[in-house]
C-alpha cells in the first residue's frame, strides 16, 4: 500500500505517525507527506521516517490520499489537485461536516473515503468512524480501515451518522479533558498536591472507560455498583444532578453537532 498525506498538522500529523511507527506492516520510506508550512513537513518526515515532497500534486503519486485539510481550505487544495489525481487512487478525507457529495462536486472524477478520528490517536488510541462513496472497492475500503486501525479503533458508520461521531469522538476529548480538569481541581481544594490531583484523575477516567468497553456492562449499572446507600459517591451523584451535569453534557454535544452540520453547507 502506498500512502501520501497532504498535511501534516495536528490531526493528520497524529494519524500519519501512528501508520509510520508500524514498520512491520508498511513501507515507511514509501510514505510522502506535504505541508503548506514546508519547514513544519520537512521536520515531520525526518523525525517519521517518510518523504516529504514539496507540492501536493507530488502526494498524489500514490494509492490511498489522505487529506488533512480544514473545511474552508477544502476548495482551495482541489483547485490544485482535482485533474491530477490517479483514476485508481482512494482520497481519504478528515474535513468536519463535509459530505461525500460534497467532496465528489469539488473532484468529479476522484473516489472518496470520509474518516472522523479524534484527537487520541496521538497515542493509538483513536475513535474512527469511515464511510465510503460507492466507487470505492471493499477490498481498498478494507485496506483504509487497515491503515487507520494503526491509530486505534475503526468502525464503518453510514454517512447519516457522521455528525454525530464528530461531536461524540471527534469533540468529546475536549469535554473529557475538561472534566479531568475539573476533577484534579477539586482534589486540589480536597488538599492533594497538583500533579498528583491530575494523575488520580486521569486515571481514573481512564481505568472508568476500560471498565464500560471491557465487561460490555451499561454504564448506569456500573455507577451503581459505587454507589453504596447513604454513602460518599452518591451525594456527590446527587451534587452532579443538582447542577444539570449530564444536561451540560447532552447541550455541548448537541451543540458541536449542529456546528457539525453547519460546517458542511
Amino acid at each position: 500500500m502506498t500512502i501520501s498525506c497532504i498535511g501534516t498538522g495536528a490531526m493528520g500529523g497524529a494519524i500519519m505517525r501512528a501508520v509510520c511507527a508500524l514498520t512491520s506492516k508498511f513501507d515507511v520510506s514509501q510514505i510522502k507527506v506535504t505541508d503548506k508550512n514546508a519547514e513544519a513537513g520537512k521536520k515531520f518526515a525526518a523525525e517519521n521516517g517518510c518523504t516529504f515532497v514539496a507540492t501536493n500534486k507530488e502526494a498524489l503519486a500514490s494509492k490511498y490520499i489522505f487529506l488533512a485539510v480544514k473545511p474552508q481550505f477544502l476548495g482551495d487544495v482541489f483547485d490544485e489537485i482535482k485533474d491530477a489525481i490517479p483514476a485508481d487512487s482512494v482520497v481519504i478525507s478528515m474535513a468536519a461536516g463535509v459530505k461525500l457529495e460534497k467532496l465528489q462536486n469539488f473532484a468529479p472524477k476522484a473516489r472518496f473515503v470520509r474518516m472522523m478520528p479524534n484527537v487520541c490517536a496521538q497515542i493509538g488510541q483513536a475513535m474512527t468512524a469511515v464511510t465510503k462513496s460507492a466507487s470505492v472497492t471493499a477490498e481498498e475500503f478494507a485496506e483504509v480501515k487497515e491503515i487507520l486501525s494503526a491509530a486505534g479503533k475503526v468502525e464503518e458508520v453510514p454517512e447519516k451518522l457522521m455528525d454525530c461521531v464528530t461531536a461524540v469522538s471527534g469533540s468529546g476529548p475536549a469535554f473529557v479533558f475538561m472534566f479531568i480538569e475539573a476533577l484534579a481541581d477539586a482534589a486540589v481544594r480536597c488538599g492533594m498536591p497538583r500533579a498528583q490531583a491530575y494523575t488520580y484523575a486521569a486515571q481514573t477516567v481512564y481505568g472508568s472507560a476500560g471498565m464500560v468497553l471491557q465487561s460490555g456492562t451499561h454504564p448506569a449499572v456500573l455507577k451503581d455498583m459505587v454507589c453504596s446507600p447513604a454513602g460518599t459517591t452518591i451525594e456527590g451523584v446527587a451534587a452532579l444532578e443538582k447542577n444539570n451535569f449530564r444536561n451540560a453534557v447532552i447541550e455541548a454535544v448537541t451543540a458541536a453537532c449542529d456546528r457539525s452540520i453547519a460546517l458542511g453547507k
